[in-house]
């Protein structure tokens, strides 16, 4: 594994460039965000999918959430947004909200588990938004830790769970740990509460209002 420091307020094109060349050829990569560290694959890979599944030992029965650079990015692979994630992203974005919205076509299906819905979100972290932008399309954004334990707020972490599994790790220093992104399904006439984080739920309603 490839370990390279890189700032959170002006990414290093060159580096982002390098875990750009890993992620296309199905690596696996750690990356920062606004709240732990995650893992970055290609979700229309299947070797890559399949390589992020075997590092977590997660079941293929749970799906796998991604960030975007933009919403700019989104909305060209995934089509319009609903006017309630339209809504939501306007107010949220970027930051620790994470919205379901249907899958588009050439995802790997075991991203969404064959449910045909996704979470997304575009994060409130430069080098995760950079990374995502840098490589074109959203990547994926699942906790860089096994699965069942914590979630790592540090390189140090990350490297001690999952060295022997990624290709490269992006050192942004500690992140802030705190709750995870708070999930709404966005797919009904109301929202939905999936998992309550670091946005409450109280303050999605009144965005909405």
């Amino acid at each position: 594994m490839e370990r390279v420091n890189i700032s959170g307020l002006s990414p290093d094109l060159a580096v982002l460039e390098r875990a750009v060349a890993v992620l296309r050829l199905g690596g696996l990569i750690g990356y920062p965000t606004e709240t732990f560290y995650g893992i970055g694959a290609d979700p229309r890979s299947e070797l890559a999918v399949d390589a992020l599944f075997r590092a977590k030992g997660r079941p293929t029965e749970v799906s796998i959430p991604l960030i975007a650079g933009s919403v700019a990015q989104l909305t060209a692979v995934a089509g319009p947004l609903s006017t309630m994630a339209r809504r939501l992203a306007e107010r949220f974005w970027p930051g620790p909200l994470t919205l379901v919205i249907p899958a588009w076509q050439g995802l790997s299906v075991v991203i969404h588990a064959g449910r045909g819905t996704v979470a997304v979100r575009v994060p409130g972290h430069q080098v995760a938004r950079s990374l995502s932008d840098a490589f074109g399309h959203p990547i994926t954004s699942t906790s860089a830790n096994l699965s069942g334990q914590p979630p790592a707020t540090d390189a140090d972490a990350v490297a001690l769970s999952l060295a022997s599994s990624l290709s490269m790790l992006l050192d942004g220093g500690v992140t802030p740990g705190g709750q995870a992104s708070t999930i709404v399904d966005t797919l009904g006439d109301q929202p939905r509460l999936v998992r309550q984080g670091a946005i409450a739920w109280g303050q999605v309603l009144e965005c909405l209002e």
